[in-house]
């Protein structure tokens, strides 16, 4: 059975249908890549399996609980469960990097502040960052704030973790190490990931499965080299970024020819 079963997904932003029918598997063990152009609702879909928001239609089970028919209890438990990592980090910026890895630790379990400084090391030593504890927020350059964020999202042994857009904005060096933290942590502790992103080399290099989303649906879905075999033109325009094919350059409209000459007509 998937960890993650996505069944007939509908859902919508006043008219607008962020998906339409959308069915997804998410394999136990494996990373998965959701991908696709900007603003095709690959965080929203991030929020609707963590039970932040409701579908209008459609069931999603996770570890074979359906998270929307779960109790506010219920669904606390299941988020201690599974870690997240932010686009933005989203460290806390008035604690060090200690303590930003140790919070988890202190709000969910009981255990000695002795116990909890080991286990801290010890994640912070998997990113590389143990000798960065002492460090603020403030101090770390995006990519040492992304592995903080990692060591924090693992600090519990989920089953699973969520990680939104995490290559945005990283230089070549911060990107190779995150693909290989996300790659060697999935392996070593036995994770499910799911990687939302739109970088294609990154997440194709990493992923084990691939669903590319676009207007509402599931466009195509493989490995990566089926992926990249595939003989869909969107497919091909969206995994080689070329500037034309099935998705135009310009805003649909008018004819632009016919758009000058009634400018001329009105002059």
């Amino acid at each position: 059975m998937p960890l993650i079963k996505i069944r007939d997904l509908h859902f919508y932003r006043g008219d607008r249908a962020i998906f339409e029918g959308v069915n997804i598997d998410i394999p136990r063990g494996k990373i998965t890549a959701i991908m696709g152009p900007s603003g095709t609702g690959k965080t929203t879909l991030l929020r609707l399996i963590g039970g932040q928001l409701r579908p209008d239609q459609g069931t999603i089970e996770v570890d074979g609980q359906d998270v929307h028919k779960l109790s506010h209890a219920e669904l606390y438990e299941l988020r201690k469960r599974i870690g997240m990592l932010f686009q933005s980090g989203a460290l806390l910026t008035d604690i060090s990097v200690f303590d930003n890895v140790a919070f988890p630790l202190r709000e969910h379990t009981g255990l000695p502040e002795s116990m909890i400084r080991d286990l801290v090391i010890l994640k912070l030593q998997a990113v590389g960052l143990r000798c960065a504890r002492d460090l603020m927020p403030s101090e770390l350059s995006g990519g040492m704030a992304r592995r903080v964020a990692l060591a924090r999202a693992v600090t519990l042994d989920p089953m699973m973790i969520m990680y939104d857009e995490p290559f945005t904005g990283q230089d070549p060096i911060s990107m190779g190490t995150l693909v290989n933290l996300i790659h060697r942590m999935n392996k070593a502790m036995g994770l499910t990931s799911i990687v939302v992103s739109h970088d294609v080399a990154e997440a194709s290099e990493i992923a084990d499965h691939i669903y590319l989303l676009s207007g509402g649906k599931v466009i195509e879905q493989g490995s990566p080299v089926q992926i990249k075999r595939s003989s869909s033109l969107w497919t091909q325009q969206f995994m080689q970024g070329l500037p034309d094919g099935p998705v135009p350059f310009h805003y649909p409209g008018d004819d632009f020819a016919g758009d000058l000459l009634n400018a001329e007509v009105s002059a």
